[in-house]
């Protein structure tokens, strides 16, 4: 009987017009400013090769950049996530982009820093302004997770992140459309001002529109019948670290996100750089265009298809659904790795596109919101995107090294051990499902 109650105020507070209206206007600003804060991350892609060509720097050099932002990334995501849950989404994410305006900016900017010369000075300037960037960028994902957890019930979770992983992709393909024009027409580091600009506004929009909760709206409180409901445990730090640290399932879900960031970090930081040099397509060829379009429009269908699979097929259960998604990279990987046509290849990248934001989606944006809880959802968050930005770490000098060394035909499979690693322990993680205290009782 008290489930059933339960249940019913979840649908009365869901469906009321109200609620709708103002959730809907909170997800959609929330999440066009993460997908405008995606542009400012992965913009430094396309003048990947632009600061090689200009400052004389090879892969490994580059990769050093890459490599510095991508672990203060992820250990900033871990150390950010219960702050997060202290302080809220919404200034959470209001820090995130006003850090990730004014980093985008000066990245820029030192193209205008001759008096630090063209060696290891401003290689040093660029790896300390591109990881402060990343510090501020590690807020995101924590932000967004934390407010939609208390909007949200569990039920609707997953496809209400592929809406969100929808989003995300628009700025990563707004980024590869614009990005190959800007570095082809202007000079490459108005690949960083633009995105700057387009933070700056969305974070002013974050700041009129969005709120932590529907409490703090005039709204009734949601009972999401997650890892939180039923717990009346007040917030505080020893509280979101006990109910992620403690659980087995949060832990081995955090190791498999560190196999998805080598993956994922070793293929879109580096996909711009392999198809104009082991392919030899410019990045304003149709051929290029269209098949980065491609790339993203995957993206998109990967997150809805993980999402509604999730929560029609298997009831909520997110492993099994990561599993297919781990598969599909190790097949599309291999593919890469033989290199049997440039049309092969295209298709091979689209496929791992769409995989890659299968498990994203159901890890990071979905399984965070489940096992943390609404109280410690960002905390969860936090491990699990920063495991897998520690992950992508090791692309950035380590492959950069290794491409010097060995060339691209090297790139695919270094890849495929970390999606097969991934698979065997979303296999183990089958049937895990979040566990209330509310359903206990």
């Amino acid at each position: 009987m008290a489930k059933g109650t339960v249940s019913g105020k979840m649908e009365v507070k869901t469906h009321t017009s109200e609620f709708k209206r103002r959730r809907a206007q909170n997800w959609l600003t929330l999440g066009l400013t993460y997908s405008a804060m995606y542009m400012g991350r992965y913009n430094l892609s396309f003048a990947n090769k632009s600061l090689s060509t200009e400052y004389g720097w090879d892969k490994t050099q580059i990769g050093a950049i890459i490599s510095f932002a991508l672990m203060v990334y992820g250990l900033s995501a871990m150390f950010n996530g219960p702050i997060a849950d202290k302080i809220g989404g919404r200034r959470a994410m209001l820090i995130g982009a006003t850090g990730t305006v004014v980093f985008n900016f000066m990245f820029g900017l030192g193209a205008y820093l001759g008096f630090l010369g063209t060696g290891s000075l401003l290689l040093g300037y660029f790896i300390t302004v591109w990881s402060l960037n990343s510090y501020f960028q590690s807020y995101s994902a924590l932000s967004l997770i934390k407010v939609n957890a208390a909007w949200f019930h569990i039920s609707e979770r997953g496809v209400f992140s592929a809406i969100f992983g929808s989003m995300i992709q628009g700025g990563r393909w707004l980024i590869f459309i614009i990005g190959g024009f800007l570095v082809t027409v202007l000079p490459w580091q108005w690949v960083f001002f633009v995105p700057s600009m387009v933070v700056a506004f969305m974070g002013f929009m974050t700041y009129l529109f969005v709120q932590d909760s529907p409490e703090k709206c005039g709204l009734p409180e949601l009972d999401v019948q997650d890892a939180s409901s039923g717990d009346n445990e007040k917030i505080s730090l020893g509280y979101v670290l006990k109910k992620v640290l403690t659980n087995p399932v949060t832990l081995t879900i955090a190791v498999a996100e560190f196999c998805t960031g080598f993956v994922r970090h070793g293929f879109e930081q580096w996909f711009p750089r392999y198809m104009l040099e082991a392919q030899n397509l410019s990045l304003e060829s149709s051929i290029f265009q269209k098949g980065a379009g491609a790339v993203v429009i995957a993206g998109i269908l990967g997150a809805f298809a993980a999402g509604t699979i999730s929560d029609w097929v298997f009831k909520g259960r997110r492993p099994p659904v990561a599993f297919v998604g781990y598969v599909l990279q190790v097949i599309s990987l291999g593919i890469i790795w033989q290199a049997p046509g440039l049309g092969w290849i295209i298709g091979a990248f689209i496929v791992n596109s769409f995989s890659i934001s299968m498990v994203h989606s159901m890890l990071s944006g979905t399984a965070s919101m489940d096992f943390g809880g609404k109280k410690a959802a960002a905390t969860a968050a936090g491990l699990f995107d920063g495991m897998q930005y520690v992950g992508g770490s090791v692309v950035g000098i380590g492959m950069g090294w290794m491409l010097e060394s060995f060339g691209w035909g090297a790139w695919g499979p270094s890849m495929i051990g970390f999606s097969v690693a991934g698979a065997v322990l979303m296999a183990f993680l089958w049937n895990a499902r979040p566990k209330s205290k509310a359903a206990a009782h």
